[in-house]
Order: C-alpha cells, then sequence, then structure tokens
C-alpha cells in the first residue's frame, strides 16, 4: 500500500555501487530504514542531496507490513534551509542536534507528535534571527518532553545542586523559555548547562555515551 508522509533524515550509508540504506523518521511509521537504488552517479547528484541529514521531507512510501527495508515512490524536500547550511553557528548546532538525535531517538509510539517537534524545530532554527547560540540548550529540554523523561522543575537535575546560585537563576529562565525567548547566557554558563543537560539524557537513555560535535560546539559558540 502507498502511505504519505513527513519525515527528516538521520543518516544514511551505502549500499553497494550506486545505492544507499537511508534512515528516515517519518510521522506515520516512526524511525524506518529505506533503500534508495542508483542515487550515488553523477546524474542523481540532486536527488542524493534529500538525503542528507537533517533534510525535512515529504515523502510517499511503499509500504509492507512487518518488512526492515521500505522503498519510496515519491520523495521532495519539505523545506529547503537557507540559512542553516550557510550560518557556522546554526550548521555547529544543528550537527550537535543530529547526534543526539541519532543517540536518543528509537521506535517512539508517538511518532506523529514527535517528528512534527523535529521539523518545526529545524524549520524554527532556519528562520530566526537571534538566539541561535542557545536554541539547543532549549530543544534539549523539548526532546527529553517528547521521549518521556521531561523535566519540570531543576530540583529534578541531580547535578544543579552543584551550580552556583546565578547558575541556577539561568537554569530556572532555560528551563521556562522556548526557541524565541531572550535568554543572554554567558559562555561558560552556557557549556556548564549543556554539561548538566546532557548528564541528565545519559541518566535515561543507555548506551547515550559522549557527543563528538560537542567539542564544536563549544569551539564555535566560545
Amino acid at each position: 500500500m502507498l502511505l504519505k508522509t513527513k519525515g527528516i533524515v538521520f543518516r544514511f550509508t551505502r549500499y553497494g555501487e550506486t545505492s544507499i540504506i537511508a534512515s528516515i523518521f517519518t510521522a506515520q511509521l516512526g524511525l524506518r530504514s529505506f533503500m534508495v537504488n542508483g542515487v550515488r552517479t553523477t546524474s542523481a547528484r540532486s536527488k542524493m542531496a534529500l538525503f542528507q541529514p537533517l533534510t525535512l521531507l515529504d515523502l510517499v512510501v511503499y509500504y509492507k507490513e512487518n518488512a526492515n527495508l521500505l522503498r519510496l515512490k515519491e520523495i521532495k524536500c519539505l523545506h529547503p534551509y537557507q540559512t542553516v547550511n550557510h550560518n557556522i553557528v546554526k550548521s555547529s548546532v544543528a550537527m550537535f542536534l543530529g547526534e543526539v538525535m541519532n543517540r536518543a531517538v528509537k521506535e517512539e509510539s508517538h511518532a506523529e507528535e514527535l517528528c512534527e517537534f523535529l521539523i518545526q524545530s529545524f524549520i524554527t532554527l532556519d528562520e530566526i534571527s537571534a538566539g541561535a547560540e542557545n536554541f539547543h540548550l532549549v530543544f534539549l529540554i523539548s526532546l527529553s518532553k517528547h521521549l518521556g523523561f521531561g523535566v519540570q522543575h531543576e530540583r529534578e537535575l541531580p547535578e544543579a545542586a552543584f551550580l552556583s546560585a546565578y547558575e541556577l537563576s539561568l537554569l530556572q529562565q532555560l528551563l521556562a523559555a522556548d526557541y524565541h525567548s531572550p535568554l543572554t547566557l554567558p559562555a561558560a554558563e552556557r557549556r556548564n548547562l549543556l554539561q548538566l543537560l546532557l548528564q541528565f539524557y545519559r541518566a535515561h537513555i543507555e548506551n547515550f555515551g559522549d557527543l563528538k560535535s560537542v567539542a564544536i560546539l563549544r569551539e564555535v559558540l566560545q
């Protein structure tokens, strides 16, 4: 049967000489793998661009129950990025968010709600003119709520006991913020709050581990 859905590309792996297997989180099916043939050729370069990580998509899927690999009938870009790929802060934040999603998002029972959150988050990151340096912190707090272990109060974060009074006040502002909130976070405090949130994720997600993109994010946001 044919199924129409939105999705966001998580990653892809090469398969054979010209094909890929793409992992796409979809609103209707959650995180699924898709076999895509013949896209790693010179003539298909524009189509291959649709499978780059974090690309937002409209899809028509050939759906078969219990199939490990699905195929695509139609695919088009839902929102072409205007600034994410050209702004060093936004691209660094996006790379970090992509790594978080690959570690944290699995098969989700509330796939439609989560997929819409992810899509709207990246559209917002692309469109905002200010606040990109704090976007990843607000995203982590919001994503944790969609994953079922979201924090509502600073007391729910054990590491918050080691924050200074100033950092604790910033954390309280952050917990109440959305993507458009005018947050002012000094670089050192931003790094400390990020480590606190990542520790929170490690406590709730098995094998979350350390993220390679954190070092790049620190360098760009220092």
